[in-house]
This record gives structure tokens, C-alpha cells and sequence, in this order.
């Protein structure tokens, strides 16, 4: 009787400690109740006419595995695929991290085993590109210098049929893996090597069987060049609630249920800064290919008011994918913003005071 009751309380302890997963839907939590501070700088008055101030299309806050807050404004609603600009390079980043589990590459490999055309830089590792730190001369601007960008001719006029073959015939700038210059160029490259990486069989349906899948991810949309080679430096498109599912896997250390999807030394060099980056050169420090809350060079962290282990996905007009595992926190945060006066931090800020007054 004794031991039947036992076993009865240790089974009624491990369901009330179980983790909370999403299935097809994800489990509500406690609900946030003073919103007031945060709302006000998410979401002020829009003006769609102008496109001036802080527009953001959704906010998404999980906790702990559970909803406990979300809002949507302008054309997006919790159906949306939104694009994700480059929150598409920390995507192709974790597709890769599976085949990294599968044994399929190391970091250390030559980029140019996987991509032949990257034979004008034989000296490039994956490693490499996952640091922005191939040494590949690259101008990575959009509305200020259009017509010097690397970036707006391969996504748009000459490069744009073969995203990573334009990007493997410029010229080096660096030695590869010494010196950190942001660069889709450099994601590209990586979709492309992905392609040799599983097969040219397995590719087309790779991020999909690989991760969407797993995950219960069943509407994402990840547009490919006329080569078929998945645009990893933009083009991914997903719902708030269907991103904030890679942002769970990566704050429970790759694992997935029962599942360790990812390994632990892949996130270890995803959220290790690299060693080649100096203070200030971007807005938040790069690991492999994802951006980090951490202190170099005796610099401040990126994000002050945020724990010093946060991590984020961040895209071009305001699209992030923040991560804090210290306080159990996922948080997606779509926008259109174009005047550059959204900040990280301040978002940061008010969602950990909103959700821990």
C-alpha cells in the first residue's frame, strides 16, 4: 500500500513538473496584466501613410513554454507568415545544426568541399561562414548606399538568378576567419554548401523534414534563387507563434520534447562570440550566426537591461527572435519599421518589467 502510494505521488510530482510543449497548440499561461508601459512603446499610434516611427506587426511573449501574451496590428494576424529577413540566417544556422547531429560536416571543413565554386577562396571554413568571417569583400547596405551594396545586387539585379555563385566570385578583403564583416553573402554560401551537405535529393525538403517538421512548424515558407538554393539570408517567412518554436528549442538547449534535435556543442558555437569581432562594429555580438547579449573588448553589453544570456535572430526592419533561457523567455517581435528608431534594449526592458513587475 505504502509503495503503490509512493509511486502514486512521485507520478502526480513528475506531471505537475513536466515541461509545458506546444502541440498543435500552444498551452496559455498566466496573462500579462499591466501592459500599459509596454504597449505604449510597441505599439504606439501607426501611421501607415508615412512609415515614420515604431510599427510593429506582432509581439509574441512565451514563458516557460506557455502564451502569456500577444498582440497583432496592421495586416498581420496570428495565420501570417511574416517575412523574416535575417532571422532567415539563424533558420538556416539551426537547419544546419541538425545535419551537423546527423555527422554529416564538421566546422572546421572547407567551405569549398560542399560548394566547388568557392575554389577562388580555398582557405574558407564552414566555421567561417557561420561567423560572417569568410574575409570576402562585402558591402551589406541597403537604403543608404543601394548602389554599392553587395547585398541589393545579388538579392536584386545581377546576382539575384545565383545568389551564392555571385557571392564566391568577389574578391577577399581579409584572411578567412579573422576579421567579422556582416554579410548575407556569407549566409548564402551557406545554403548552397548545405546542398552537397544532405544531397541534392534530401535538399528541397530539408529545412522542412529536418526542423519545420519536428517542430510542428506546418506553414513556413522559405523562397529558393532560380537554382533552387534556399535564400538564407532573407527570405524565410513564418507565423509569430511558429518561430517562437525554434526560439523554445533553443532556450531548452536543442532538445525537443524527448527529442536533443540540436546538439549541445553546435548551440555552444552558435551562442559563443566570435573571437574576431571588436566593440561596436554591429549592434549585438555575433556567435554562429546569431546575435549575442555580451560584453567585449570592455565594451557594455548590446542589450543593458537585459540578462547577460540573451540571444536573438534579428532582421532588417525590425524583425526579432529573442531568447533569454536564465528567465525562461521567448519573445517574437515583427515590425515595418524603416527610420531606424526602434531599440532592442528598450523592447527588452519593458517586457522584463511587464512580466516580472
Amino acid at each position: 500500500m505504502c509503495k503503490g502510494l509512493s509511486l502514486f505521488l512521485l507520478l502526480i510530482s513528475c506531471t505537475v513538473h513536466a515541461e509545458p510543449w506546444p502541440g498543435e497548440q500552444w498551452p496559455i499561461g498566466a496573462t500579462i496584466t499591466d501592459t500599459g508601459a509596454l504597449e505604449s512603446y510597441a505599439f504606439p499610434p501607426r501611421d501607415d501613410t508615412t512609415r515614420i516611427g515604431i510599427r510593429t506587426d506582432a509581439l509574441l511573449i512565451i514563458r516557460d513554454g506557455q502564451i502569456i501574451y500577444e498582440r497583432y496590428a496592421g495586416p498581420t494576424n496570428a495565420q501570417t507568415p511574416h517575412l523574416t529577413w535575417s532571422i532567415s540566417k539563424s533558420l538556416m544556422a539551426t537547419v544546419l545544426g541538425v545535419a551537423y547531429g546527423e555527422g554529416l560536416f564538421k566546422l572546421e571543413d572547407p567551405a569549398a568541399k560542399y560548394y566547388p565554386p568557392l575554389a577562388k577562396h580555398p582557405d574558407i571554413k564552414l566555421a567561417d561562414l557561420l561567423h560572417w568571417a569568410s574575409g570576402i569583400d562585402w558591402q551589406e547596405d541597403y537604403e543608404y548606399a543601394p548602389l554599392k551594396s553587395s547585398v541589393v545586387a545579388m538579392l536584386y539585379t545581377r546576382g539575384h538568378r545565383d545568389m551564392a555563385a555571385f557571392t564566391a566570385e568577389q574578391d577577399s578583403y581579409a584572411a578567412p576567419g579573422q576579421a567579422f564583416r556582416y554579410s548575407s553573402g556569407d549566409s548564402n554560401l551557406l545554403a548552397a554548401a548545405l546542398k552537397n551537405i544532405v544531397g541534392p535529393q534530401r535538399y528541397p525538403d530539408y529545412p522542412w523534414t529536418a526542423l519545420f517538421e519536428p517542430l510542428g512548424i506546418h506553414h513556413a515558407v522559405w523562397e529558393t534563387d532560380a537554382t533552387g538554393t534556399f535564400v538564407a539570408s532573407s527570405y524565410a517567412y513564418l507565423t509569430a507563434r511558429d518561430l517562437a518554436r525554434v526560439g523554445l528549442l533553443m532556450a531548452r538547449d536543442g532538445r525537443w520534447d524527448a527529442q536533443q534535435l540540436l546538439p549541445k556543442d553546435w548551440l555552444g558555437f552558435n551562442l559563443k562570440p566570435f573571437a574576431g569581432y571588436q566593440a561596436h562594429q554591429d549592434e549585438a555580438v555575433p556567435g554562429g550566426q546569431w546575435w549575442l547579449n555580451r560584453a567585449v573588448d570592455g565594451a557594455a553589453s548590446p542589450w543593458p537591461d537585459a540578462p547577460s544570456d540573451t540571444f536573438a535572430a534579428l532582421g532588417h526592419w525590425g524583425q526579432a527572435l529573442y531568447v533569454i533561457p536564465s528567465e525562461k523567455l521567448v519573445i517574437v517581435r515583427y515590425g515595418d519599421d524603416r527610420d531606424g528608431s526602434y531599440r532592442h534594449n528598450e523592447l527588452l526592458k519593458r517586457v522584463l518589467k511587464a512580466v516580472w513587475p
